[in-house]
């Protein structure tokens, strides 16, 4: 992957870890692009990548990838693009059929469709995207913390990085579950993000720290979480900008502090003084970090 000509690209001017995803994406868009790849051509983690880019992009590097794949062929079949299959390898699908339900779940259209009207229009093409960088908020320094291993017990669904609708209903839903978890070890309920895929999917678990699952209701998921050394920042703002300060940390701390994301759950706790009604009152943003 052409990675490194990204210097080439914009000559002398910073930019976010996002939009240098994005500016790769885009020139490799026709080659064999992976979170893996698109992260190392980055110089980050998957993990890393994977959070940065839905936080600041509000959809994950795979389905931005696809669908700018996918926008790109009906182009080319508005063109009068030949042989179907040929296009399909080109977009990253092993057969026809992979290819031809790809599109019209995406458009609601064949290809052979779009091909025979010989326009685009009225499909929902994704153009590429070109950031406005914008100033994020200071961050204090953090504080390092060695965390021990953790057990917890919640709900947990397999959710998008940038998902804050999502996220938002399933701590609405465990709100009422909270108070009635048995030997709980810490009166604040913990965001747990973990398991980023090649996708850019993760599990999310709004969850209560226990002494012991045993007692956990089936329906509730039980964690364990590894023992960690941590980086944690304090989000002072309402939690509906929590990204602001996740880009904060990922594009502007983490580099400068020649630090990397460790592969392994991050952690969202709620300061005593959040108010779940509201959504004020802060919270502290626990990453893995490599030693």
């Amino acid at each position: 992957m052409d990675g490194k000509s990204f210097a080439e690209a914009e000559p002398g001017v910073a930019v976010s870890l996002s939009s240098r995803a994005l500016w790769v994406i885009d020139r490799n868009l026709d080659r064999c692009t992976s979170l893996g790849e698109i992260a190392a051509a980055c110089s980050v983690s998957r993990h890393h990548l994977a959070h940065a880019f839905g936080a600041a992009v509000g959809t994950t590097v795979i389905d931005y990838v696809r669908a700018r794949r996918l926008s790109e062929a009906a182009q080319a079949l508005a063109a009068g693009a030949g042989d179907i299959l040929d296009l399909a390898l080109a977009s990253g699908y092993g057969s026809h059929e992979a290819f031809s339900r790809a599109f019209r779940a995406k458009f609601g259209s064949t290809p052979e469709a779009v091909r025979r009207r010989g326009s685009t229009e009225g499909l929902a093409l994704t153009a590429p995207i070109r950031l406005r960088e914008r100033e994020r908020p200071a961050i204090d320094t953090p504080r390092f913390r060695d965390g021990a291993a953790m057990l917890a017990v919640g709900l947990r669904e397999r959710r998008r990085f940038g998902d804050v609708t999502a996220i938002t209903a399933l701590w609405r839903r465990f709100g009422p579950e909270a108070a009635a978890i048995e030997n709980q070890a810490h009166a604040s309920p913990i965001g747990i993000v973990s398991q980023v895929g090649e996708d850019g999917g993760l599990d999310y678990a709004c969850a209560m720290p226990v002494r012991d699952v045993s007692a956990a209701p089936p329906h509730l998921a039980r964690l364990a979480i590894p023992a960690q050394r941590y980086a944690v920042f304090r989000h002072t703002g309402h939690v509906s900008t929590i990204d602001q300060t996740y880009e904060a940390i990922l594009d502007d701390w983490l580099p400068a502090a020649g630090r990397t994301l460790a592969d392994g759950p991050s952690l969202e706790w709620h300061a005593s003084a959040f108010d779940p009604a509201t959504g004020e009152g802060g919270l502290e943003l626990w990453l893995p970090v490599a030693d």
